[in-house]
């Protein structure tokens, strides 16, 4: 009569599988590209106060159109400022696309220029919609 089986022989087979799998992840982990990192949100940045046409279009998608051009806030299943969003009254938002679509705010930010995207939010103020209509450096919604 054989001696009875081991625990260790009779997962065997599943850990053999498992570690195949997990050899499989890695290579594949390892074959993709790596996304460039958000730059550094440090504390120490300097904030500023932008004030424009804050859009959110579709899900996840948010952008901020200021005088100086339109600064990226979020893009869908991409990177993402820090911080909350402003929060309108149904007043202060033309809705677009169901209930996306676009308000006028008042931010106090952390930017990178050279990518002119928003990191982080310190603040996020809504402001009635006529303060953005009637701002002649602002292109309309």
């Amino acid at each position: 009569m054989p001696p009875a089986p081991t625990p260790l022989r009779r997962h065997a087979r599943h850990l053999a599988l498992g570690a195949t799998l997990l050899a499989c992840a890695v290579a594949a982990m390892a074959q993709r590209p790596a996304q460039p990192p958000m730059p550094s949100t440090s504390r120490a940045a300097p904030l500023e106060n932008r004030c424009g046409w804050f859009h959110n279009p579709t899900p996840g998608n948010a952008t901020l159109t200021d005088r100086d051009g339109e600064w990226v806030i979020s893009t869908q299943a991409g990177p993402e400022a820090e911080g909350d969003w402003p929060v309108f009254t149904d007043a202060q938002w033309k809705k677009t696309n169901g209930h996306y679509g676009h308000g006028c705010a008042c931010m106090k930010v952390v930017v990178d220029r050279s990518e002119q995207r928003v990191l982080r939010i310190a603040s996020a103020t809504a402001k009635p919609l006529k303060a953005c209509r009637e701002d002649r450096a602002l292109p309309r919604p």
